[in-house]
């Protein structure tokens, strides 16, 4: 009986020590398959995983029109004596938009000095008149001179060639009287008569001669005379002395012209205006601001990129943009026209309390394909998305 209980208790010991070793069996396999799991686990974490593509860049924009908002300015101090435009009127390049105050005083001195210079051209005018009046009077004398001094000296030349060919005939009839008398044929006295006749027809041509020589000369000294008179009278015509004046007063007119033009101010180029800052009484201040204006027919949108994204963007990209505030409903769309080439603070703040403040941003223009929704909200802060894809 004892023998029986003792192999009882023989066994019930056996089937614990089995049922301990299958207790430590399972529990290294379940610490090894931990083991297991969590060195996957370490080696998935140290497997690198791709970032996700960007598709879009998003920033803080303004609206502006094309080529930014101009502000047109004016002399420090002067003051604006009326405005020609309001504030949302479209003008064109040279529009007058003001004028100052002492735009009256430099509009009789300019008045002043055209009609010093209109004086001034009236009395050059006179003055050339008369003075081409006595050139043409110094001509008319010339040509009085010289008609009639013509005249006889032809008249003269004619009686030179009859009395050469009176000689001529002469001297024949000596030559032949000559031969006469050495045949005997006719007396000395004949001879010598002859002689005399031809001796007297060449003291005539002689004559003729010294008389043609002496209107040659008459001649070639009145004209000279003449000439000399009518090129003095033509030295004259310039008449320097009233020259200069009219010359010194139409450079008084430009200078007057010029201070009138000071007291006008003109649009610099076409566009709408966008605000006056100084009125019509009011003087212009240190700054010499008078209004602003812009091209408001073409709306872009300055978008302040930051400049670890900017190296995403390319012009031509298409962009989209909405109103945060509600000011326009719709959303617009426009493609990147030009990218900054400078890295500065942002200008366009982020109503977010944890937005950063005091990002670097580059700022890249966005070009609206219709900015009239927003053509009257200049400056407006907008949220823009650029896609980079």
């Amino acid at each position: 009986m004892v023998s029986e209980k003792r192999k009882v208790g023989q066994r019930g010991w056996g089937w614990a020590i089995a049922a301990g070793v299958a207790a430590l069996g399972l529990l290294g396999l379940g610490v090894a398959q931990i083991v297991a799991s969590r060195r996957a686990a370490s080696e998935a974490e140290l497997t690198e995983v791709p970032a996700p593509t960007r598709v879009e860049v998003v920033a803080l924009g303004r609206l502006e029109p094309r080529g930014e908002v101009v502000r047109v300015g004016g002399p420090t101090g002067e003051r604006i004596q009326r405005l020609e435009v309001r504030q949302g009127d479209i003008v064109q390049t040279g529009t007058v938009l003001a004028y100052l105050e002492s735009y009256d005083e430099r509009r009789a001195q300019r008045d002043v000095a055209a009609a010093q210079l209109a004086e001034a051209e009236q009395r050059l005018r006179a003055t050339t008149t008369f003075a081409q009046a006595q050139v043409r009077e110094a001509q008319s004398q010339a040509e009085r001179i010289q008609s009639p001094a013509q005249f006889e000296l032809q008249a003269q030349q004619a009686l030179v060639r009859e009395l050469e060919a009176d000689l001529a005939q002469k001297s024949q009839d000596l030559r032949r009287f000559e031969d006469l008398y050495a045949q005997g044929a006719i007396s000395q006295q004949e001879r010598d008569r002859q002689r005399s006749t031809a001796r007297q027809a060449e003291e005539k041509l002689n004559n003729a001669r010294a008389n043609l020589v002496r209107l040659e000369a008459d001649l070639q000294a009145s004209l000279r005379s003449a000439q000399a008179t009518v090129q003095a009278q033509e030295a004259n015509l310039p008449l320097s002395q009233v020259q200069v004046a009219v010359e010194s007063a139409r450079q008084n007119l430009n200078l007057a012209e010029a201070q009138l033009e000071r007291t006008i101010i003109r649009a610099p180029q076409a566009g709408r205006i966008l605000r006056i800052l100084t009125l019509a009484g009011e003087a212009i201040g240190q700054d010499g601001s008078v209004l602003d204006m812009g091209d408001t027919s073409q709306m872009f949108v300055v978008a302040e990129v930051y400049e670890t994204d900017v190296g995403l963007v390319r012009v031509g990209q298409p962009a989209m943009i909405t109103s945060r505030n509600g000011a326009f409903d719709e959303t617009l769309s426009g493609r990147v026209a030009e990218i900054g080439w400078q890295v500065f603070k942002n200008n366009v703040l982020d109503d977010d309390p944890a937005a950063n403040a005091d990002a670097r941003v580059v700022e890249v223009k966005v070009q609206l394909d219709d900015g009239r929704p927003v053509e009257a909200l200049t400056n407006l802060q907008v949220d823009v998305r650029i896609d980079v894809r």
